[in-house]
């Protein structure tokens, strides 16, 4: 018997370790992913958006990669990998569009936040 439970305390402690070592790769992974995003919106409702080819064009001439462009309620949204990127778009995209348009930076981390509190606040918690 004492055989027996040393080995399934080795295989215990075995996989503990190996959880741990998942859930913190899973961490390191989720803390890299620094999407950031970009909206176009027009300043006046009557105003129509820019094409995303357009903005594609503006962008890839000034050698600024994204991820997606994408209409996404009365905004244009752009997704870049970093937030550098976004910037950089922000910069090009200001030089380049003519008026009537707010170029807005969002970064995906801030607004994470908010939606976890606020899924956290209506979801009822049951204890005991």
């Amino acid at each position: 018997m004492g055989f027996r439970n040393a080995t399934f305390r080795r295989f215990s402690l075995s996989l503990g370790a190996l959880l741990v070592l998942c859930a913190l790769l899973w961490f390191w992974a989720a803390i890299q992913q620094q999407e950031s995003t970009l909206a176009i919106r027009p300043v006046n409702a009557n105003a129509s958006m820019p094409d995303g080819f357009s903005i594609w064009h503006h962008l890839d001439a000034n050698g600024i990669r994204f991820k997606s462009i994408t209409p996404q309620n009365d905004a244009l949204v752009i997704k870049f990998e970093s937030s550098d990127q976004s910037a950089a778009a922000k910069e090009v995209l200001d030089r380049t569009l003519p008026q009537g348009y707010i170029v807005a930076l969002q970064d995906d981390d801030a607004t994470m936040a908010p939606q976890w509190l606020s899924r956290l606040r209506d979801t009822p918690h049951r204890f005991g």
